[in-house]
């Protein structure tokens, strides 16, 4: 494998295309043996991150002493730069004279972008290293995800659980793949009743979309998440949900960078991990604690209380996870 590689996803990819472009980086900087390398998340275009007088802006402006420098000991270093299609042109110029400059010595880049790269890093990329395409997720291909993923976690999926899974989670591989983790707990056997028992939230209506609003710290799209969930899945579903997405927000509150905090959940990256990740500076440790004693009242108040006191339980959980998830609290 060339020490250039560019990781070519669709445009507009989804989580589950993401998921794959993030495997398919950490297989490629496996392979070539980096070490030392330096993660460059670009920003979305006017995202508000400043430029400097070279026109780059701080956050890609750090992927430069990375492309300049092998490893301080003795392996080969770099970067690994994730969403290279959103590049400003000043620093797409730049950057294109780094790669050619590092072309052929020990020096790693690792390119990864849903659509398009800015000229003339495209076209340099291009000419220098080597591409890895990564198709759009469909239903198929989301299948036979499932079937490894299954294996891996040393489960067997009956007929008809695919389709079961698919039908509630569409091609999202994240979804898919805390939901086997989820159904791991109940045993090694899979069936499709199992999942439709455990998942009975409307297709359209899944949990991540409820967190995710919750996590934006937006009360009101929240509360209507929860009430549409509600008509089909029980409150102990969410909790579980927030149980997880609290143990790594904690995680990646604790670790030193984005590697350890990889390694801490398991050693798999993906789209649902980097998600975490770029979030972990808007909840303070005090909020942090604040949720953590809140879901475990929660969850003790929902297995014992009267079930006429649910809905009230997990609504005002929302409302105060919505401050506590952005620092509001």
């Amino acid at each position: 494998m060339q020490s250039i590689v560019i990781i070519a996803g669709p445009s507009q990819a989804g989580p589950g295309e993401r998921e794959l472009m993030l495997a398919a980086a950490t297989r490629a900087l496996q392979q070539l043996s980096a070490e030392d390398v330096t993660r460059i998340d670009v920003p979305g275009r006017g995202s508000g991150d400043d430029s400097a007088e070279s026109g780059m802006r701080a956050t890609v402006a750090a992927a430069v002493p990375a492309l300049q420098s092998g490893s301080l000991f003795g392996g080969a270093g770099g970067v690994l730069l994730v969403d290279a299609h959103q590049l400003l042109k000043a620093e797409a110029e730049v950057l294109a004279e780094l790669v050619e400059a590092a072309a052929g010595s020990d020096v790693v880049g690792v390119f990864v972008a849903a659509g398009a790269i800015p000229a003339p890093l495209g076209k340099v990329l291009r000419t220098a290293g080597e591409t890895v395409k990564i198709d759009r997720v469909t239903e198929r291909t989301a299948g036979r995800w499932l079937g490894e993923a299954a294996r891996e976690r040393g489960l067997r999926l009956d007929h008809g659980s695919v389709d079961a899974l698919i039908h509630r989670f569409g091609t999202d591989l994240g979804a898919l793949g805390g939901a086997l983790d989820q159904l791991a707990v109940d045993g090694t056997q899979i069936s499709a009743d199992a999942v439709r028992a455990r998942f009975k939230n409307r297709p359209d209506e899944p949990m991540w979309h409820y967190a995710d609003a919750v996590a934006a710290g937006n009360t009101g799209e929240a509360l209507r998440r929860l009430e549409d969930f509600l008509i089909h899945g029980h409150p102990l579903q969410l909790l579980a949900f927030l149980q997880n997405d609290l143990r790594r927000r904690s995680l990646a509150a604790a670790a030193p960078d984005y590697d350890t905090f990889v390694a801490r959940n398991g050693g798999k990256p993906g789209w649902a991990l980097e998600k975490v990740w770029k979030a972990r500076g808007k909840m303070r440790a005090t909020d942090l604690k604040k949720a953590l004693t809140a879901l475990a009242k929660a969850d003790l108040q929902l297995k014992t209380a009267p079930e006429a006191t649910h809905r009230v339980t997990v609504e005002r959980l929302t409302v105060a996870l919505s401050y506590w998830y952005t620092g509001r609290g």
